[in-house]
């Protein structure tokens, strides 16, 4: 074989071998921490996108939480059975990212406030129970009590954004939105997993989340949506609570 064919072949073969390891089944394989977590319904695997986004999967059932294109190329990621949104502000609410991982038979729940940006979803209220794609769905609220703007509104007033606790199995994992350490969340019961918001002015201290956790005790803790906040904080906080796990993963 000449030497320049040789070389177009080599080339071609190791372009193939780079796309194979880039993706699986069509889907693009990514550098995203993920964390599997123990169900009676399977493997949960849990990606950790970025700041305020999340993806689980079991099984085939795909989950997105409120996917933005800041985090990740949603070209490239795997196509939503379920999409939770959980507020309009900008780093939760991207409607070209939900448009690249919808697909038929996609289902969407959201705030009343993110409808018009995403036609044919369905509007979920604070309180609100659901089933969706066989997942008990259940909506928290989410919303400041302490931090407001200089006009003296909250960043988020309550009754507009939405936490989901979602129930896979045996497990319930909490995903809180943008919100503070509310009464509400003493209510909660049996919560394997919570993703809990800790960066000012818009969310809560690490102090703040510290309370929030030992209010409701969930077995695994993920600060996530945490900017520049020193997280080995909150790890000092809890550290006597040998119940509550903190795992800090890459959620700036």
């Amino acid at each position: 074989m000449p030497r320049t064919a040789f070389l177009m072949v080599f080339i071609a073969a190791f372009a193939l071998t780079v796309r194979s390891a880039a993706s699986e089944n069509g889907k693009e394989k990514t550098m995203f921490e993920e964390d599997t977590i123990k169900t009676s319904a399977g493997d949960l695997n849990i990606t950790f996108v970025g700041h305020g986004t999340v993806m689980f999967t079991l099984g085939d059932l795909v989950i997105h939480v409120d996917p933005v294109s800041a985090e990740a190329d949603y070209t490239k990621m795997p196509k939503a059975d379920l999409i939770l949104v959980t507020h309009e502000h900008f780093d939760h609410l991207d409607a070209k990212a939900i448009a690249a991982i919808r697909k038929e038979g996609t289902e969407i729940l959201l705030s009343a406030k993110c409808a018009p940006s995403v036609p044919g979803a369905t509007v979920m209220k604070n309180g609100d129970t659901t089933t969706a794609k066989g997942l008990k769905i259940t909506v928290v609220p989410a919303y400041n009590i302490a931090h407001k703007r200089p006009n003296g509104d909250p960043f988020h007033p309550k009754g507009v954004g939405n936490g989901y606790v979602i129930t896979f199995g045996d497990t319930r994992v909490y995903v809180a939105g943008d919100t503070e350490n509310i009464p509400e969340m003493a209510t909660l019961e049996n919560i394997a997993v919570a993703f809990l918001p800790m960066n000012l002015p818009y969310t809560m201290t690490p102090q703040m989340v510290a309370d929030a956790a030992r209010s409701f005790r969930p077995r695994i803790l993920y600060p996530y949506h945490f900017g520049q906040t020193d997280t080995s904080e909150l790890v000092r906080l809890l550290a006597g609570e040998e119940d509550i796990e903190v795992r800090v993963r890459k959620m700036e």
